[in-house]
């Protein structure tokens, strides 16, 4: 199944998402512009490798794709998520909060494996916090999705497909970790991040919500 948008219309123009996506689809076209040994010089250079765990790797990690499908996922997700988050948060505090999230993840799966020299890359673990952060605030939205195999489109209460999506990851982890598969942290994805970043948008999003709004600023409406 495949997630094309949530029903909930954000209120206000989702500026920092927007921007998110765009960097990152910016850089992944710069990516793509260098040879193949550059390519992987440039992972290893701005991805996070745990044995070598950087603050200032773990962000740039988070504008760094392996491949098209790891980008488009990412963004499709960012983006029918990331705007009614950004919308509840303000712009300023879910810059914090996407970077917050991305980091708590990137620390996490880190630790499963520290000295491990295979280098992470992708905005995974902030987007699964937006999505964390969106089951909170929005539990009873739902979201629309597609069926290509017959082809149709239909309904789907957002606590389920949330629900589903981070029972997934969770199997999923349990399953990398190395009493169940030999090495099986050392490459791959990166699951206990997604994981850790879901949980971490759960529990900051109680803090960093703000109250919600009877009334829209001229300056914040969406034109259209």
């Amino acid at each position: 199944m495949i997630p094309l948008r949530d029903v909930i219309p954000s209120r206000t123009t989702p500026g920092v998402t927007v921007t998110l996506i765009t960097l990152n689809i910016l850089i992944y076209l710069f990516q793509l512009m260098l040879s193949e040994q550059a390519q992987d010089a440039f992972i290893m250079g701005f991805g996070l490798v745990p044995a070598y765990f950087s603050v200032v790797n773990v962000v740039t990690a988070m504008f760094v794709h392996g491949g098209l499908a790891h980008l488009a996922g990412n963004m499709l997700f960012l983006w029918i998520f990331g705007d009614n988050v950004e919308d509840r948060l303000g712009h300023g505090r879910f810059i914090v909060f996407y970077l917050l999230c991305g980091f708590t993840a990137a620390l996490a799966q880190s630790l499963l494996d520290p000295e491990s020299l295979v280098p992470m890359v992708g905005a995974s673990g902030a987007i699964a916090g937006v999505m964390g952060a969106y089951l909170v605030l929005y539990p009873h939205s739902r979201v629309l999705m597609l069926f290509p195999f017959p082809l149709f489109v239909f309904e789907l209460p957002a606590i389920v497909f949330l629900g589903i999506w981070f029972f997934i990851q969770f199997l999923n982890g349990i399953n990398q970790l190395p009493v169940f598969e030999r090495n099986a942290i050392s490459g791959g994805v990166a699951f206990w991040a997604h994981v850790t970043g879901f949980v971490a948008g759960l529990v900051l999003v109680t803090f960093m919500k703000r109250p919600e709004r009877t009334t829209v600023e001229w300056w914040d409406t969406v034109q259209r």
